[in-house]
């Protein structure tokens, strides 16, 4: 019986020894320091033809308690190019992740990402995603290499 009141126990303390043992991932557990907070952070661009550029913008709050700074950002590839503020972001402040790729050279799926440094060591990761297709082939102008000849005269009336 004394076994059975001790398993109890037993399992309550092997529970709290495992969750002090968790490792803190990247600095996300800071109660107090900068959260970065997006409306969204995967946007489908759908169908588009190769050569085309995609804009797309990725708003954000700081929902921490501390400024939130930017140190990087950087994508995927040299198509994918990120613009993002420099300064600060306050507690409760927004801001903007400008996100162009440029599909020249690209076909198929795709999924492009842009990684955001901030807070030193805390990271996210943007994605945009779609397909590439091939650009519509022209229909070649109607410009026979030959031009046809000009039809003749006609003769006139009551001619010699």
């Amino acid at each position: 019986m004394k076994k059975l009141l001790l398993l109890p126990l037993f399992v309550f303390g092997a529970m709290s020894a495992t969750k002090a043992q968790a490792p803190v991932t990247s600095g996300m557990d800071d109660k107090n320091g900068p959260v970065m907070t997006f409306e969204v952070t995967e946007y489908n661009f759908g169908t588009i033809k190769q050569g085309d550029k995609v804009e797309r913008e990725y708003k954000f709050k700081n929902t921490g308690k501390e400024p939130l700074t930017i140190n990087e950002a950087h994508g995927s590839c040299g198509r994918t190019l990120p613009d993002w503020p420099h300064e600060p972001i306050k507690p409760n402040g927004t801001g903007v992740i400008k996100v162009t790729f440029n599909s020249a050279g690209k076909m198929g799926a795709q999924d492009k990402t842009v990684t955001l440094t901030y807070d030193t060591d805390k990271t996210i990761v943007l994605h945009l995603k779609g397909t590439v297709e091939a650009p519509a082939v022209s229909a070649p102008a109607n410009n026979p290499q030959t031009p046809a000849p000009a039809p003749s005269p006609a003769p006139a009336p009551g001619g010699n």
